[in-house]
């Protein structure tokens, strides 16, 4: 099927009305030339029986010119801070389509015949460890016995299927997991890891956004590991 889109007539291409430029403050600020010309009408001016002393017009120019260095340092630091978050942005970039580990208890199952991974944080030897998924309604669907760990980040795989073997629709699943430490039950910290859909550039200083599957969003800072 042939289709024409009439896109309308391009404006740029016409002959453009001259404005006339608002003012925007910058007018009002004196530069270099500006003290240099007061400087001079100082000097013709000045008094011939107490001409202007030395040390006093050193002064004057040096605290100008640290002014105004300081100010153009300022210009540099903002536009260098521009470009390290553009070329962060850049890098963010690469990870669209890859996983990152993030902490926190909630996968998310995009698809029925996907799974969850992540690790468990264990900081010392622990018994009978046990990892359980429970789904949106709080229903523990599979429970993964790990048996005796020492300390260290222990990796788990929930293959997506409940204890009777039968797949589990996508969705958001919380892990947790437990254990016994020199003979009381303890709950250990986890970490799961997220697919990468999209990168934001965020204002007010955030930086850069991973937009995660399953509407959720963290700042690049958050991610632990990149990949799995």
């Amino acid at each position: 099927m042939n289709t024409i889109n009439n896109t309308g007539l391009n404006n740029d291409l016409f002959w453009q009305e001259e404005t006339v430029k608002i003012a925007d403050g910058t007018e009002q600020q004196l530069t270099q030339e500006d003290f240099f010309s007061m400087l001079t009408e100082q000097l013709a001016n000045q008094d011939p029986t107490k001409p202007v002393d030395n040390d006093q017009m050193v002064a004057q120019m040096t605290s100008f010119t640290m002014a105004d260095g300081i100010s153009q340092l300022n210009e540099k630091f903002e536009t260098f801070a521009s470009s390290m978050t553009s070329n962060q942005a850049l890098q963010a970039s690469s990870l669209i389509g890859q996983n990152v580990l993030v902490q926190g208890n909630v996968g998310f199952k995009g698809s029925d015949g996907e799974g969850i991974s992540g690790v468990v944080v264990n900081e010392g030897t622990v018994q009978n460890m046990t990892i359980s998924v429970e789904n949106q309604f709080g229903e523990v669907v599979k429970t993964i016995n790990a048996g005796t760990q020492t300390a260290g980040n222990i990796e788990f795989e929930w293959d997506g299927r409940d204890q009777q073997g039968n797949l589990m629709p996508a969705g958001e699943y919380v892990i947790s997991a437990t254990g016994e430490l020199n003979g009381e039950g303890v709950q250990m910290n986890t970490a799961v890891n997220r697919h990468v859909g999209s990168v934001s550039l965020a204002g007010s200083g955030q930086g850069v956004i991973l937009n995660l599957d399953g509407d959720v969003s963290i700042n690049l800072d958050d991610v632990i590991q990149i990949g799995s």
